[in-house]
């Protein structure tokens, strides 16, 4: 009888102390207080011909800091402008009987086109690994799933290395640490690129605030990317009307022939 009342003020107790708990990791959660807030020179972008890419620049605010911690250095500050997201592959080449075939490939799904990020310094610095990796930020955090069977997994890695690899390369994926700075106690300005070749379509607009290496607060604001003139008709066209495309696209490649052996022909 007396360890079933035992049990019983046990679980009232604990009962008790549920309600408490929840509300402690709330109490957590809500621990900081400062908020940010971030605007852009321009919500859009035009693509004409001779674009040859351009810089966004990114002004934001740290509201509600403490004013010790900032004197110290603990606000650290990252933004990223992320493109349209669409599967990407991924192709290793072989060399079968001297000639160059695609011989594997990995497709992942739904990647940024387009990926620039700036910072107040190295972000490994800012945030441990860890955490970096469960936001998805930074190039070397970007999550990179595979569509469909992968086999065992043993050449993932290789894939998701050679895909970075690439993108960089290409300049789609840039990363400036530096490229975030202070300009007065709280005001910041950050500066990301766009691409010559960056993609159509909406972008996103990233800010995150970090202290002392926890996370704070993240912002985020649409960025649009369209082509204008000529190369939006194409481009629409392609899309909305692909047989009267591809058929313009041969009428043209045949008056182009014809026009060229005319030109060139012997007499």
């Amino acid at each position: 009888m007396f360890d079933l009342a035992r049990l019983c003020l046990v679980s009232l107790v604990l009962a008790l102390a549920a309600p408490a708990a929840a509300q402690v990791r709330e109490d957590d959660l809500s621990e900081f207080s400062e908020k940010l807030e971030i605007g852009i020179s321009t919500d859009e972008i035009s693509i004409t011909s001779d674009f040859r890419g351009a810089d966004l620049t990114i002004f934001g605010a740290i509201d509600g800091f403490d004013e010790k911690l900032l004197a110290q250095g603990k606000y650290s500050i990252i933004v990223t402008l992320e493109g349209p997201k669409e599967n990407a592959t991924v192709r290793r080449k072989e060399r079968v009987f001297g000639i160059w075939v695609n011989t594997r490939s990995m497709t992942f799904e739904l990647v940024p086109e387009s990926y620039s990020l700036s910072s107040t310094r190295d972000i490994e610095t800012i945030a441990q690994p860890g955490e970096l990796g469960n936001m998805g930020i930074g190039v070397d955090h970007m999550r990179l799933v595979p569509l469909g069977f992968v086999g065992d997994g043993s050449n993932l890695g290789e894939f998701r290395n050679a895909f970075r690899r690439i993108r960089e390369t290409s300049g789609v994926f840039q990363r400036d640490p530096g490229g975030v700075r202070f300009i007065s106690s709280s005001l910041f300005r950050a500066s990301v690129r766009l691409p010559a070749n960056v993609p159509n379509g909406v972008h996103v607009v990233r800010a995150y605030l970090f202290r002392d290496g926890l996370f704070v607060a993240a912002k985020a604001l649409p960025l649009t990317v369209v082509k204008t003139g000529l190369e939006q008709a194409i481009t629409r066209a392609a899309h909305d009307q692909p047989l009267i495309y591809g058929l313009f696209a041969v009428l043209l490649a045949v008056i182009t022939g014809w026009g060229a052996s005319l030109l060139f022909r012997k007499e």
